[in-house]
């Protein structure tokens, strides 16, 4: 997703675990720490989440460890784009995971991703 915003601004905003509940719907509608981890309350019930630690790289990894015990690994990266910035998103598919739930998934990333511009180009 581009962003007509700088890479620095949009790192800043978007690597906080707190700023996610504004624009992650895919993690549900709040987190809550817990130690170096948070749980997201998420739509297929609570999960824990993990996120890489503040850096100068643009890295906004995160891991969800799922009920059953399950961690997805969810590589985010903000690259500077001239004056502007690219949100980029692996999505994996998860072991046993059909494609109407990962066409779900899909419609989540781009609809978190084109929430987080809206926020950020206003």
């Amino acid at each position: 997703m581009s962003i007509a915003r700088p890479a620095a601004e949009v790192y800043a905003f978007a690597h906080k675990p707190e700023s996610f509940p504004q624009w992650a719907a895919g993690l549900g509608g709040g987190l809550t720490r817990d130690g170096d981890r948070w749980i997201a309350h998420g739509p297929d019930g609570d999960v824990r989440v993990r996120f890489s630690p503040e850096n100068p790289y643009g890295v906004l990894d995160h891991w969800v460890t799922l009920p059953d015990g399950t961690q997805l690994s969810i590589p985010l990266r903000v690259v500077a784009n001239g004056d502007g910035a690219e949100v980029t998103l692996t999505l994996f598919r998860a072991p046993g995971m059909d494609d109407a739930t990962f066409a779900r998934d899909q419609s989540w990333v781009a609809r978190d991703l084109a929430v987080l511009k809206g926020l950020l180009e206003r």
